[in-house]
């Protein structure tokens, strides 16, 4: 396997570890990925990154993220670059047919296809999954789209901020901080739909390694987006309450936020009642929960605010350091507020190596999280940087017949 980067430990040297060493707990399962921009790649990198050997199928205009800014070369955004690694990329008109049959071919050898194209343009693509099950009955067969085909809304063209907005993210936002409806500053939608993509495909490998046979997956944002917003947020509707008698109040307070001390900002969450006595006894009001108000966990969720409150007050008198040093000894819950650019140097990531720095061919030095997930026995890795738009087409089929160079036909019978 081509080697496609240099790793770097956390101070710029080369590590002893080579960067092409593929260990991972999906180590030969193969990947067709048919998705762009973020909910689809970070579902297939997070494949890739478990082992997986993914191929990204792009048309002639590419990736729409390899244009996203900042760049320093065209086709290689930043965004592209983090969520494309552990990938090969090869180009695809698919209103060719020799490129579809290209597509058709992969699909035969595959053990999962993910898409995110609509699903009637893969119907009218032959790529649908009663097609593609008829040429391989083991493939696990996902889309990860806006909303599900079983309701009045399918087809409809989603992106993040649509589904924020349709699923009461934008609104919960809104209400947390008093104003109109606002968006999470990221691409939430994608990204937690993105994870339970993965979530139902590593299901639906452990189901075919009982039964054998594969599965159609459906993973649409607006749904997966509903569920995620409302675990928490259902309340009183949970038992048949009135529609407005929704929402988690202590996420909802205008209160719940960074408290700001002298000279920055902390992360601060009493919780238990244990926890609330020893911040009011360092606070020097330890009297407070005496108050019918706050003295169970029932009165105090209804009066949450009000706590919240006290402690934005409370905060304003001492530095971040110096409420750090209290917490802490009082095992409080509470951080310093880190900045993004504060991760980079942030002692425990630097310790748990979560940044590693390699040498991309093209683009230099480049910085990517690592693989959050820890496997004793079958390590993820980063096995290779972001290609370019189809850096790959050479390897993994013959541009003039077709035919596939890569994953050698299957013998299910042995499997």
């Amino acid at each position: 396997m081509t080697t496609r980067g240099v790793r770097m430990n956390q101070s710029g040297q080369d590590s002893d570890q080579p960067a092409d060493q593929v260990t991972g707990p999906l180590t030969g399962i193969r990947v067709v990925d048919m998705t762009a921009v973020g909910m689809g790649p970070y579902c297939t990198q997070t494949l890739g990154d478990y082992g997986a050997d993914v191929i990204k199928i792009e048309s002639p205009d590419g990736d729409v993220f390899r244009y996203a800014t900042p760049s320093k070369h065209h086709g290689m955004g930043a965004p592209f670059v983090q969520l494309n690694r552990n990938k090969r990329s090869i180009i695809l008109n698919l209103k060719q047919p020799r490129d579809l049959q290209v597509v058709k071919d992969l699909a035969r050898r595959a053990d999962i296809l993910v898409y995110n194209l609509r699903a009637q343009a893969m119907r009218s693509l032959g790529l649908d999954y009663p097609s593609l099950c008829e040429i391989n009955p083991r493939l696990v067969y996902c889309g990860v789209y806006g909303f599900s085909e079983q309701g009045p809304y399918a087809g409809r063209p989603a992106f993040d901020d649509i589904i924020q907005a349709i699923s009461g993210m934008a609104d919960l936002q809104g209400r947390g901080n008093g104003s109109p409806p606002v968006y999470v500053t990221s691409i939430l939608a994608d990204k937690v739909t993105g994870l339970s993509a993965v979530n139902a495909i590593l299901a639906a490998l452990y189901e075919r390694s009982q039964s054998g046979i594969g599965q159609s997956i459906e993973v649409p944002m607006f749904e997966t987006m509903v569920s995620f917003n409302l675990m928490e947020h259902m309340a009183g509707a949970t038992f048949g309450g009135q529609p407005d008698d929704m929402g988690y109040a202590r996420a909802l307070s205008p209160h719940r936020k960074p408290f700001r001390t002298q000279d920055g900002y902390i992360g601060l969450l009493p919780y238990t009642s244990q926890q609330w006595q020893r911040f009011f006894e360092i606070a020097g009001c330890p009297q407070v929960l005496e108050s019918p108000r706050f003295s169970t966990p029932s009165e105090r969720a209804k009066h949450i605010g009000e706590l919240y409150a006290m402690l934005e007050d409370i905060t304003a008198h001492k530095t971040t350091d110096q409420w750090m040093a209290l917490l802490e000894k009082a095992d409080i819950p509470a951080t310093p507020v880190n900045r993004l650019e504060d991760l980079l140097t942030d002692p425990h990531l630097v310790a748990t190596g979560m940044f590693e720095t390699r040498n991309h061919p093209t683009e230099g030095s480049i910085t990517m999280t690592r693989p959050p997930a820890r496997f004793s026995r079958t390590p993820s890795s980063i096995d290779k940087l972001a290609p370019a738009h189809g850096e790959h087409n050479d390897e993994i089929f013959d541009a003039q017949t077709g035919a596939i160079r890569v994953w050698p036909e299957r013998n299910p019978e042995k499997e």
